[in-house]
């Protein structure tokens, strides 16, 4: 049983598994709306929301004002240069007034191949 496990494997070794999620990450910021399978989609919801939440500390908005070097770092752990460059130039300030929900997940149809089912996960606007 899977009492209070939490995340889904899919079939990957751990360091896979991470960098599957970084991956979609950073293409879900870089373009803002990214087609996946519905289980890869609603995994990756939560990590880039965290990360855009950082990122709008990043911009300046927390209480120590500029760029917060302790924040750029922890972004950097996760997303390459451009991604990041983007989530604190862009969309932080985008979401500076939003508290959370920087994401949408519509449900596609399943995938013609294995008949997966797909969504499609997008930043708010």
């Amino acid at each position: 049983m899977r009492h209070h496990q939490k995340g889904r494997k899919f079939g990957r070794p751990r360091g896979q598994r991470q960098a599957l999620l970084k991956n979609l990450a950073a293409n879900l910021i870089l373009k803002e709306k990214i087609k996946t399978t519905e289980a890869k989609a609603k995994e990756v919801r939560p990590f880039v929301e965290k990360l855009i939440t950082k990122g709008k500390s990043a911009q300046g908005g927390s209480a120590s004002g500029g760029n917060d070097l302790a924040t750029v770092r922890y972004l950097t752990k996760y997303l390459p240069l451009k991604a990041r460059q983007k989530l604190i130039s862009q969309i932080g300030p985008r979401y500076q007034k939003r508290s959370g929900g920087y994401t949408r997940i519509i449900k596609s149809g399943p995938r013609r191949t294995d008949g997966a089912k797909m969504a499609i996960i997008e930043l708010v606007k």
